[in-house]
């Protein structure tokens, strides 16, 4: 059995190429990268094709994470229909996936944080107009909800 996961934030810059990257490490290292695909989008289409944010690149790379191989891309009514997972950042952007949803979508349709154990907030802040602190923060929602994700997923391939 295969599973796909999709990330979504607004300008796919910041927060989901992060979660993919996380997840896409942990799903190496747990030995699945040929069972669970993985991919990234934004609701947004200002970045479009651009690399993700320097300074989130930075902050992801001293845990460990690449996501320079990485570029934005706009979500899509047929990511819905593709999808397994298909996991908003926060509200605002699950909404917007909500309304473009054509039909009832081909798996689960909700906010990454969920799968968060402690789901300490509700949706993982937009660091892109503070200071490097709230890059850290979300490295730390996205390490931890990416860890209940895989958790979920494993079930479910299982």
């Amino acid at each position: 059995m295969s599973l796909s996961v999709l990330f979504v934030c607004l300008g796919n810059i910041c927060r989901s190429p992060t979660a993919e990257g996380v997840f896409r490490e942990r799903v190496q290292a747990a030995g699945l990268e040929d069972v669970i695909q993985i991919d990234s989008a934004g609701t947004g289409d200002w970045h479009l094709g651009k690399a993700p944010d320097q300074r989130m690149t930075r902050a992801a790379a001293k845990r460990g994470y690449d996501l320079s191989p990485l570029r934005a891309r706009l979500v899509t009514p047929a990511d819905m229909q593709q999808f397994d997972y298909v996991l908003a950042m926060d509200h605002a952007n699950l909404r917007d996936l909500q309304a473009m949803l054509e039909g009832t979508p081909r798996g689960h349709l909700g906010l990454f944080l969920d799968f968060h154990p402690q789901r300490p907030l509700a949706e993982v802040p937009d660091p892109y107009y503070g200071g490097e602190a709230g890059f850290e923060q979300v490295l730390d929602l996205v390490e931890s909800a990416c860890d209940g994700l895989l958790a979920a997923v494993r079930e479910q391939i299982s």
